[in-house]
């Protein structure tokens, strides 16, 4: 959560530098401030911050993928991954976007412009729905877990065809150093540890502090995690992630908000800008 706070307070710096420009270049006389106002109007700056907002809100998406999707397979709803996908699909089309509203812009296309502005009405949409997904996700993530994560770890742990979710067992018990849902023992209900493919083992060898071969057949204290059980800490893991992506699609959606409030304000010529001209050096 640190990198977040971070993220926002140096979005709400850049607009506050923004703000701070734009009205003391409206209140100087200097041609100095004409000069940057003719190569750089509010609309541009409108749209820089509108291109940075799609780079962030793609980045937040593609690294809850790439690197935070690992579990994905032990929850029963696509959900969490959704949210993701929606924000990956946001950010993109916000970059594309961005140069179609510069476009239009300069080519003085109307046309354009109102498909710009329906484009970045989409986009808005679909930021705000990932962050009430993840919203609601984040309620019912207890519930979920409760009832299907551990028929999940003992029904199909070492199953053919479940390859992903022996993984992602192996590497939350590791990780979050856990063994079975609720504590070890829902490895006596587990499929695998009944047949003879377990060789005797009581628990699958990732309970083990020190993983060697065959060393999930002893259970005492001192070889496995016999406490601690995993619902807790990957119920924890997955809110922590959801609440970055609910407040980054949230948050960027307002910034994207007030940027098309510039371009409307200029383009409509509420602000009556001068066209630009040509700078004399």
């Amino acid at each position: 959560m640190r990198s977040l706070r971070v993220f926002l307070l140096v979005w709400i710096s850049l607009v506050q530098v923004a703000v701070q420009g734009q009205l003391l270049m409206s209140q100087s006389s200097c041609s100095g401030g004409e000069k940057f106002m003719q190569w750089m109007p509010p609309h541009l700056l409108a749209s820089f911050f509108t291109q940075l907002a799609g780079g962030a809100v793609m980045a937040v998406g593609a690294w809850t993928l790439a690197k935070k999707s690992d579990y994905i397979s032990l929850l029963s709803s696509s959900t969490y991954s959704a949210t993701a996908y929606i924000l990956v699909v946001a950010g993109v089309v916000v970059m594309v976007t961005g140069i179609l509203g510069c476009c239009a812009t300069f080519k003085e296309r109307r046309n354009l412009l109102r498909v710009y502005f329906i484009l970045l009405l989409c986009i808005f949409l679909l930021e705000i729905i990932a962050g009430i997904l993840a919203y609601i996700y984040y309620q019912q993530l207890s519930t979920e877990l409760k009832q299907n994560l551990k028929n999940t770890m003992t029904q199909k742990y070492r199953k053919l065809g479940e390859e992903r979710v022996t993984s992602a067992v192996d590497k939350l018990q590791q990780e979050f150093k856990c063994c079975g849902s609720n504590n070890y023992t829902d490895w006596a209900d587990s499929v695998w540890i009944k047949s003879s493919e377990a060789s005797g083992r009581k628990v699958p060898d990732s309970c083990c502090k020190t993983i060697t071969d065959l060393c999930g057949r002893r259970d005492h204290p001192s070889n496995i995690y016999k406490e601690n059980g995993c619902i807790t800490k990957l119920e924890n893991f997955i809110q922590e992630h959801l609440k970055i992506i609910g407040i980054v699609g949230i948050s960027i959606a307002c910034v994207q908000v007030l940027c098309g409030i510039v371009w409307n304000l200029e383009l409509a010529g509420l602000k009556k800008p001068k066209r630009m001209e040509k700078l004399v050096f």
